[in-house]
């Protein structure tokens, strides 16, 4: 039987709540041997919001699917964005501030046009509430005193890439945005299937990474080969 399609409830029952600009905050390429990990951010007017047809978790969806849903995610929401953090920086940091390091990124883009009340973020770790360091220099043009005035409630949500519509519709816009760029650096690195395995552990990509060693973009810090 196939799962329910995500739907608005939690997102209206906020808004009801005085959280009208409500964000839906997911992320994609944690488990990946390469590439970034990417984190999206979709805001919506929670309280006029209509329902979205066919978003549903990214994981759900076919490729060809995910893509063809971009353009109206981007029209539905009131502000969206895809942050990133490189596989230099997941070594550098280790991959929880590497995720917060994405997020902040998304939300910042975000806030250059407008400030979320509330972020749903998908699963029960809270790896975006951390205080960000002012020194990083990631919000740029006043956007990190905007930040600091008008902080959002952020709330962990298990399965919300499931159930809440606007975090399925940041999975969808952060799963393409990825796959887009690991597709991309398969052009120049043919040997790793890269257009294929967007940089996940198969077995014949770490096959390859122990007869061709890894890339800077690979994580190196990571078990690449068994």
């Amino acid at each position: 039987m196939a799962a329910a399609p995500p739907t608005l409830e939690w997102e209206r029952e906020l808004a009801g709540q005085g959280y009208t600009l409500v964000a839906g905050c997911d992320e994609v390429g944690r488990g990946a041997l390469a590439g970034p990990v990417s984190v999206g951010v979709v805001v919506i007017n929670a309280a006029t919001a209509s329902e979205l047809a066919g978003v549903k978790d990214s994981k759900l969806l076919r490729e060809p699917v995910r893509q063809a849903l971009v353009p109206a995610i981007a029209h539905w929401a009131a502000a969206h964005a895809v942050g990133h953090a490189t596989a230099a920086e997941i070594d550098a940091v280790g991959l929880v501030s590497a995720l917060r390091l994405a997020g902040t990124r998304a939300l910042a883009a975000v806030a250059a046009e407008l400030i979320p009340d509330f972020v749903i973020l998908d699963g029960n770790q809270d790896w975006l509430s951390a205080p960000v360091q002012a020194d990083l220099g990631f919000f740029g043009d006043g956007c990190a005193e905007r930040l600091a005035a008008d902080p959002w409630r952020i709330q962990t949500r298990i399965k919300a890439d499931m159930t809440c519509l606007s975090v399925a519709a940041a999975s969808v816009l952060a799963k393409v945005e990825r796959d887009s760029m690991m597709v991309a650096l398969a052009q120049d690195f043919p040997q790793f299937g890269w257009e294929g395995n967007k940089g996940y552990g198969t077995a014949a990509h770490r096959e390859a990474i122990g007869a061709h060693g890894a890339t800077d973009f690979h994580r190196k810090t990571w078990r690449l080969v068994p």
